[in-house]
């Protein structure tokens, strides 16, 4: 049948490649900052009221979904559904599985064809039309499911598509293990060995990263290692069948660890639990290679195995919750005098600025889980007219009582008019705008909002002791602060806001948990000028540590995500056309 021939769902190969060039860095393995797939969705794809193409029966629709590469205009085509004969409304069965970041902005296509042969090529068959939308906005939508006209026919109309997002349910579990050797080779000269396991997934390219390091168990040849949990993706982004490497070597001080042997398996291997098949031979191939009579360098044994699901991101957002968006844009006067090209807040009319490079990238993102897409948009270290006073915390829209815009554009439109009436001053001062949105999240601490904060600024903070101390106390509530420094200056008190080397503290008080990421927007731009993979990469950075930190505070709180809406039934009226 036409169309069977397409994958249904191509995987991305897992992102920042953290490989394992030599064995010193063994030791300095960090499991955070180790690649960690993102997470599966299963796409379900419906229409109703389709164009009817056909003179004597109903059309015989098909489905194609096409992506889009980041900084490119490009549209691939990523899997097709199969074809239902003779109707308008179609529930299609094929799925489509795609990796989801909420960092990043997935921009998708849905063409819809009624099929008239078998070739597999679309221009043959005539064309329904078509909805764009991004992964964002499906799965930022009540119960991430997504109801939009299809269009593209002038003066038709196609219908409407119904998408809808599931996570797959690999993707929420994590594992227990604990793993024990016997007899292994003995490497020190006066002791015995200090053995350790690491363990590596294996990549699409057949490449292997690392993914876990047991502790070291000191001076033993039988060590029984401690249980530790990994998620099931960060072991092998869900695939059950797919390799994973387990290497065993003995530590030394100096960071040079002797290699003992390694052996391989699978998760699905893994979760028979512990048997006679989880019990595996070390093998070193060197040793292997010279000695005849070589069997092993030891066993090592699965004892224990058990898995337990997670609740995830996607739980909490198909449950309904907000991620409310604040902007906090700096206007003191070192950005320099706004009609000036060596401005920061120039406004050239062929291109955005720093400022709004920054702003659109984060907003376009996040705006897809905010429904009612309205967002307080912000200024600090202003004159204000009539009166020229100074203000850390005005309404960009000039709105005090109402500082919302609607969209990632309003907000835009109210920056650019900003500019235009205030007088660019000074002092650079945060914790104004941090309680401002502190307020809000102080009024909802029941899991049904998150606020996000993006401050933009260009330079050296004025209040620190302040700032730090509404950081402390935001840590509590349900928010996390972006901080995006655009010009040349030195960001050095910014590192120290973030907080990811040494927590923050003000009198004494640490942050309860860390909420601030903070990154130069110089180290994102891209040599080549392409300023769409310059906000991509940005928006992929600032924003990758949002899910974690979201959950984090509902694993505090005890928080558990509301039942998703129940699923989509169609009116019985449908269903009747449809028989």
């Amino acid at each position: 049948m036409f169309g069977l021939e397409k994958p249904a769902g191509q995987q991305k190969p897992g992102r920042r490649g953290g490989g394992f060039p030599n064995m010193a860095s063994v030791g300095d393995f960090n499991v955070l900052s180790s690649s960690i797939p993102a997470t599966k969705v299963e796409l379900s794809v419906s229409c109703r009221n389709l164009l009817d193409r056909d003179t004597f029966s109903k059309s015989d629709p098909i489905c194609v979904l096409y992506t889009q590469a980041i900084g490119n205009k490009e549209w691939r085509e990523f899997g097709r559904t199969e074809v239902i004969d003779n109707t308008l409304n179609p529930d299609f069965v094929r799925k489509f599985i795609m990796d989801y970041f909420f960092e990043e902005r997935e921009n998708l296509r849905f063409d819809f064809y009624d099929v008239d042969s078998k070739s597999p090529n679309l221009s043959k068959h005539d064309f329904l039309g078509q909805m764009f939308c991004t992964l964002g906005e499906i799965v930022g939508s009540q119960g991430s499911r997504l109801e939009k006209s299809i269009v593209g026919i002038p003066g038709k109309k196609c219908g409407t598509v119904i998408v809808t997002a599931e996570e797959l349910g690999c993707c929420r579990d994590s594992v227990l293990m604990q793993f024990c050797a016997n007899k292994l080779d003995k490497k020190d000269f006066f002791g015995k060995s200090d053995p350790f396991l690491v363990f590596h997934r294996s990549n699409e390219d057949g490449s292997f990263t690392i993914c876990h390091k047991t502790e070291v168990v000191k001076n033993t040849l039988n060590p029984v290692w401690q249980a530790f949990k990994i998620s099931v993706r960060a072991l092998c982004n869900g695939d059950y069948d797919r390799t994973i490497k387990v290497e065993v070597y003995d530590w030394d001080r100096d960071g040079s660890h002797d290699f003992i042997g390694e052996f391989t398996t699978s998760y699905r291997e893994l979760s028979r639990g512990q048997s006679q098949f989880n019990v595996y031979e070390v093998i070193n191939p060197k040793k292997k290679g010279k000695k005849k009579k070589y069997v092993n360098s030891g066993t090592v044994t699965l004892l224990s195995f058990l898995i337990e699901t997670e609740v995830s991101f996607l739980d909490y957002i198909k449950g309904g919750t907000q991620i409310n968006f604040t902007v906090a844009i700096d206007f003191t006067a070192s950005n320099g005098n706004p009609s000036q090209p060596t401005s920061l807040h120039y406004m050239n009319p062929y291109q955005l600025n720093a400022y709004g490079m920054a702003l659109k990238a984060v907003g376009e993102i996040i705006q897809d889980y905010d429904s009612d897409k309205m967002f307080p948009a912000l200024g600090f270290g202003a004159r204000l007219p009539p009166d020229g006073r100074v203000s850390h915390e005005f309404a960009l829209n000039g709105n005090p009582q109402n500082p919302y815009c609607h969209g990632i554009d309003g907000v835009m439109e109210a920056y650019y008019r900003s500019l235009k009436s205030v007088q660019l001053y000074g002092p650079t001062n945060f914790a104004p705008v941090i309680n401002h949105v502190a307020r809000y999240a102080a009024s909802v601490k029941d899991g049904s909002q998150y606020f996000v904060l993006l401050i933009i600024t260009d330079g050296v903070i004025s209040d620190m002791a302040q700032t730090k101390e509404s950081i402390v106390n935001a840590s509590k509530l349900p928010m996390s602060i972006i901080i995006v420094g655009v010009g040349p200056a030195e960001f050095d008190a910014m590192e120290e806001l973030d907080g990811d080397v040494v927590r923050i503290s003000s009198r004494g008080k640490f942050a309860e948990r860390d909420i601030v990421q903070f990154v130069p927007f110089r180290d994102y731009i891209d040599r080549s000028g392409n300023h769409v993979l310059s906000m991509a990469r940005l928006a992929k950075d600032v924003l990758a540590e949002i899910p974690e930190q979201f959950l984090s505070y509902m694993r505090v709180r005890g928080i558990k995500p509301s039942p998703a809406p129940p699923p989509y039934t169609p009116p019985i009226h449908v269903l009747q056309t449809q028989i």
